[in-house]
């Protein structure tokens, strides 16, 4: 992202405001979100993330009125306060469609029950004010390749994309998804995204941890043909493979960049870049998954690259878990991040607590707040993202109350 790094150009542009008096975005968003506590401690990023597709989180089912729709999103945004939390991470680009009048993808099935259908009102738009007047900040999440839950373009809007451009996607898994090989796919999806950085006021880009997908057993990401034709230069299918999503991380930090606004780029990859038994760089666990292999995403060269502002390696495992212990997870992102400028949020798998079909350790309300614990031990880790809004509301059995009441005894700000 050029030689001068998130942080150095927000001073700098901070500086050049103030200097000249001007009242821009940034100025603006300082003062509009300046009354928190004074005797507030330390900044950290508290958020959580809040999942559209197939109507995990908000909206509850498709075909809620805008009212209805409000409502709820108005209720999570008030028990994020509730539970002094900072950032909402909300998924506005599930599954190459739109939370906003995007003049490239259809409009959300998960919001009418129909994809392509108008729901009266503007989602995103309502998302960025309403958060705001909360104080709180709201990072637009997108997934950038998949299409769809299911395997039957026809069952895409008719103007979709995906069926004006067949050649586009591939069906792998029970699910459509752009080929990420195509680079007028990456440019597409990239302008598709970019549309909602330009026009709404929105606190940060998110990615999740889904680049090429996870593996099934049996069956074959059948790119071949796309290889075959962009991959010479490349020793093998993976490396090329793994050069498209770099290209597709880097290509969008550096449009965000371009397009004027301040504002982080973050990922949140699987927990595990690659075993240590693979890779001497990678961390002490035995994950049947690896980014780097599996989804062909080099997570640890971004954040070394500095190509990403902020990374949130879901670490979606109880301490002392034998595969993927938390507690050697949290101190390998730790070494990763120092000497960078990348921040790192620990991502927390609120969900599990309670669940009963988890280990023993979930059953216990005190699991999450023994990661913060642990985590505070090491300077890097700059916060925590809970998974997901829909269990930081019910929270089953405690487990994000013991949080709140072990560790956030008032709201702060987050890292800029």
């Amino acid at each position: 992202m050029g030689q001068i790094g998130r942080r150095g150009f927000v001073m700098a542009a901070a500086g050049a405001m103030a200097a000249l008096g001007t009242a821009g975005d940034a100025a603006a968003r300082t003062a509009d979100r300046g009354s928190w506590p004074r005797r507030a401690r330390a900044r950290e990023f508290r958020g959580m993330w809040m999942a559209t597709v197939a109507n995990r989180d908000w909206p509850s089912r498709p075909g809620l009125t805008p009212a209805q729709q409000r409502a709820e999103l108005c209720a999570h945004l008030d028990t994020a306060v509730a539970r002094k939390l900072n950032v909402v991470v909300l998924q506005v680009r599930p599954t190459a469609d739109a939370l906003w009048p995007s003049p490239y993808e259809p409009w959300s099935q998960y919001l009418t029950g129909s994809q392509g259908r108008n729901p009266g009102w503007d989602p995103l738009g309502a998302a960025v004010a309403e958060a705001h007047r909360r104080e709180l900040r709201l990072h637009a999440w997108f997934n950038p390749y998949r299409v769809a839950v299911h395997t039957d373009p026809s069952r895409l809007v008719e103007s979709h994309p995906a069926r004006v451009h067949p050649e586009w996607v591939l069906p792998y898994g029970g699910k459509l998804y752009y080929n990420p090989g195509i680079p007028e796919v990456r440019r597409f999806v990239q302008d598709a995204m970019m549309d909602a950085v330009r026009r709404y006021d929105i606190d940060g880009v998110h990615f999740d941890d889904y680049f090429y997908p996870y593996p099934v057993a049996g069956q074959v990401f059948d790119d071949d043909a796309t290889y075959a034709r962009y991959g010479a230069g490349f020793p093998d299918k993976a490396a090329w493979r793994r050069d498209n999503t770099d290209r597709l991380v880097r290509e969008m930090a550096d449009r965000i960049r371009r397009s004027g606004k301040v504002i982080p780029f973050g990922i949140s990859p699987f927990g595990v870049w690659r075993n240590a038994t693979t890779d001497p760089l990678g961390s002490d666990t035995r994950a049947g998954v690896q980014t780097y292999d599996d989804l062909h995403a080099d997570t640890r060269m971004w954040v070394k690259k500095g190509w990403i502002d902020y990374v949130v390696p879901q670490i979606y495992w109880n301490i002392g878990f034998p595969a993927a212990d938390y507690a050697r997870l949290i101190p390998w992102w730790n070494d990763v991040v120092r000497d960078t400028d990348v921040d790192l949020y620990a991502g927390e798998a609120l969900y599990k607590a309670g669940d009963p079909a988890q280990p023993a350790p979930w059953q216990d309300p005190a699991e999450l707040s023994r990661h913060l614990t642990l985590a505070r031990a090491y300077e890097g880790v700059r916060g925590h993202c809970f998974f997901s809004a829909k269990e930081v509301m019910s929270d089953q059995i405690g487990a994000m109350a013991r949080v709140v009441a072990d560790h956030y005894p008032t709201r702060v700000r987050p890292p800029d």
